[in-house]
């Protein structure tokens, strides 16, 4: 196997997975939405805020291919190979499992704006934290293509 077969497998984990979880985030979001607007459909505007907001994650395995793109040559070496799989292997879980759990405080939140509650603020305080993980997992991704 030549080496920048294993480096394409680790940007098609990264784009792949940080995707899906943004698709299941945002659904979970937009899920919420729906039952929220049968009580409450003045609020819809804060309701496509929080659902989106997961959708960021796919967002960061697209810059994640951009960002180690010009390491991928032909003849690279196992070093740099194995290097940007375990980055997209890396930002690809960590943003898979952040856009859902996100997904989930925000669909919490929306679930709340509909019974009547004021937490839109509150919520996305509380939704950046898990975004948090795929911003230091991103951040990890440029500090090794900067190495590479």
């Amino acid at each position: 196997m030549e080496p920048i077969i294993l480096a394409y497998i680790g940007i098609g984990i990264m784009v792949g997975l940080s995707g899906i979880g943004s698709a299941y985030g945002v659904s979970m979001g937009g899920n919420a939405s729906i039952g929220a607007m049968k009580k409450n459909d003045e609020a819809f505007g804060n309701y496509l805020v929080l659902s989106a907001l997961p959708g960021t994650q796919g967002l960061y395995g697209f810059l994640g291919y951009f960002l180690l793109q010009g390491a991928l040559v032909d003849g690279m070496g196992w070093g740099p190979a194995a290097a940007i799989f375990g980055a997209g292997l890396a930002l690809g879980l960590v943003a898979l499992f952040s856009a859902i759990r996100q997904g989930q405080v925000c669909a919490n939140g929306i679930a709340g704006i509909g019974a009547g509650y004021d937490v839109f603020g509150n919520t996305l305080i509380l939704a950046v934290f898990p975004e948090l993980y795929a911003i230091v997992a991103l951040a990890a991704t440029f500090m090794i293509s900067s190495g590479l």
